[in-house]
């Protein structure tokens, strides 16, 4: 199962890299997290880690080589792995056209030089200011939020720092800067959303007149820079403290001091009930980390006191009178995450745009649960149900190519390859990891896989790269005890399976009323590549594999 890593897009600016050096070289095993190669974008040189375990079987762009983003990096897969069908595709370039087009692009860059130099540009942005803007941190990424500034107007900042945690529609994650110099200016506040590109901060020598950097930044093109004309460094302190003295959705607040908190370390604080004010850090700047919550231990002096507080508090209320209804009406408006806007809006792109109709079919577990308890009894094996219904769909899609297709319009997009995405619920709602072809995983690949997966996907650990390219998806409530249901379709697949609970129930089997396990499950599909027919065919071929697992293990 090779997996296809491409020059990664690793500033808000980016458009082609240049490989300074591998680390890594074909032949090599690769772990998680391993550093493959250095690479040199327009801002700095970066080291590239690798999200994928493997292999390293072929390097597309040499030590020293430039190309665009999305070009071939590398691929990483098993050891003696086939990948002369991915290679194929890529259209590597010979050298020649590489060195016309290097010698091209610089005469291209030698002329715009000559004209900018000739031409009489209105205002331009200061040497050594940098207007920094919202990057694009995820695929599908339109607009982000900030989550907490770690540095405020007027804090020397080193290249590396991290600026600020930005919640996108898939995760919150920490952005780091690439310049040096002084903080001047805050164009998005905590708590505050805008699209990508819009002006983030500026920073740059201490003294630099802000409103002028605005005003060039808005004269070459740039209107998101527009709302902040006229915003002095005064006013951005002024909104800064004022917006530290109320909101506390998104940082913690002690003694009037902010306190630094990564997004783990504050949902772990958050279900264990620890106050963050009471917590020491060990990161940098003092900031508080996973590590520092789950060695806390409050002190007696700490507990005892909020129990007199809660004591006290409860013996002030009077009791209501007997009978009598008693209370104040109230309510809150809570500020939609990122990620629940991007799930609303694409689910309501998806149920109005394309046709969607269900089809229902219960399935004869018996079988399945014997076959679960024998595969469960060998040693450091672990299958779940839904393990099974995930492969059986997978060896389903490979038999009805037309449930795995993608509609494109004038055309339908066939997909050969079945990659799997399973619904997996979080805190501000639901995502979707995949399994990279699915097919040709086993049981317990698949178990592992998924575990892992969901459980990266609570801590909001998630690559993009991991909830990207589903061809099909599968959704599970029946561990809440949910029979039956439907589910909207994950564009751009063209359907998604709905998994209920299994049941103990009087079944007929020859003849005779007798006591067996069923679960249903129902199939919403895109009316526009998948027909009623074709719907229930694939059904049939997904019951008779869950029906005898067996035939799963051939």
């Amino acid at each position: 199962m090779a997996e296809v890593i491409n020059m990664p897009r690793l500033s808000d600016t980016m458009e082609e890299g240049t490989v300074a050096k591998w680390l890594k070289q074909v032949g090599d095993t690769i772990e998680e997290g391993d550093i493959l190669a250095e690479i040199e974008t327009d801002k700095a040189t970066m080291e590239f880690e690798s999200f994928h375990e493997g292999t390293l079987l072929h390097i597309g762009i040499a030590e020293g080589d430039g190309a665009p983003v999305d070009t071939l990096l590398a691929i990483i897969g098993e050891e003696g792995e086939d990948i002369s069908g991915l290679l194929n595709g890529t259209n590597v370039p010979a050298e020649e056209n590489e060195a016309n087009e290097k010698a091209e692009d610089t005469k291209k860059e030698e002329t715009t030089s000559e004209e900018s130099k000739s031409s009489d540009a209105p205002a331009s942005i200061p040497e050594g200011v940098e207007v920094i803007k919202m990057p694009r941190l995820s695929d599908t990424m339109e607009e982000g939020t900030v989550a907490s500034w770690l540095k405020k107007v007027g804090d020397t900042v080193e290249e590396g720092d991290i600026l600020a945690e930005i919640e996108t529609d898939k995760a919150t994650m920490e952005f780091e800067s690439f310049y040096s110099g002084t903080l001047l200016f805050i164009g998005i506040q905590e708590g505050e959303s805008s699209p990508v590109d819009a002006v983030l901060a500026v920073i740059g020598p201490e003294g630099t007149d802000v409103d002028a950097v605005l005003n060039a930044d808005s004269s070459e093109g740039k209107p998101e820079a527009s709302k902040a004309d006229g915003k002095t460094e005064a006013t951005e302190e002024k909104e800064t403290e004022s917006k530290t003295a109320t909101d506390t959705s998104n940082k913690s607040v002690a003694d009037g001091q902010r306190i630094f908190a990564s997004p783990l370390a504050k949902k772990i604080a958050s279900d264990k009930g620890i106050d963050l004010a009471q917590v020491t850090g060990s990161g940098d700047n003092g900031r508080i980390v996973k590590k520092d919550i789950e060695n806390y231990k409050p002190s007696q002096a700490t507990t005892t006191t909020a129990a007199t507080e809660q004591t006290a508090s409860s013996s002030a209320v009077a009791a209501p009178p007997v009978n009598l209804p008693v209370g104040q009406e109230g309510s809150e408006e809570v500020k939609n995450s990122q990620m629940r806007k991007t799930i609303a809006k694409r689910l309501a792109e998806s149920k109005f745009t394309a046709p969607h109709y269900y089809l229902t079919i219960e399935v004869d577990m018996d079988n399945a649960k014997a076959s679960r308890v024998q595969i469960n009894s060998l040693p450091d094996t672990k299958v779940s149900f839904n393990d099974m219904v995930v492969k059986a769909c997978a060896m389903a899609l490979k038999k009805h190519p037309q449930v795995n297709t993608t509609w494109k319009g004038d055309t339908t997009k066939f997909n050969h390859h079945v990659h799997v995405g399973v619904a997996v619920a979080v805190e501000d709602g639901l995502v979707v990891p995949v399994l990279k072809f699915t097919d040709q995983m086993t049981l317990t690949q698949i178990g592992a896989s998924v575990k892992d997966l969901a459980g990266r996907a609570r801590n909001k650990k998630l690559t993009p790269a991991e909830m990207d390219g589903s061809t099909f998806t599968v959704s599970n409530l029946g561990m809440f005890g949910i029979l039956e249901f439907t589910s909207i379709i994950n564009q751009p697949n063209s359907a998604i399976l709905s998994v209920g609970a299994i049941v103990e129930k009087p079944v007929v089997k020859e003849g005779q009323i007798v006591v067996g396990n069923t679960m249903k499950i129902s199939l919403a599909c895109d009316h526009r590549t998948v027909d009623g027919a074709t719907g229930a065919q694939f059904l049939q071929t997904l019951r008779a594999y869950l029906e005898n697992p067996v035939t799963m293990l051939a």
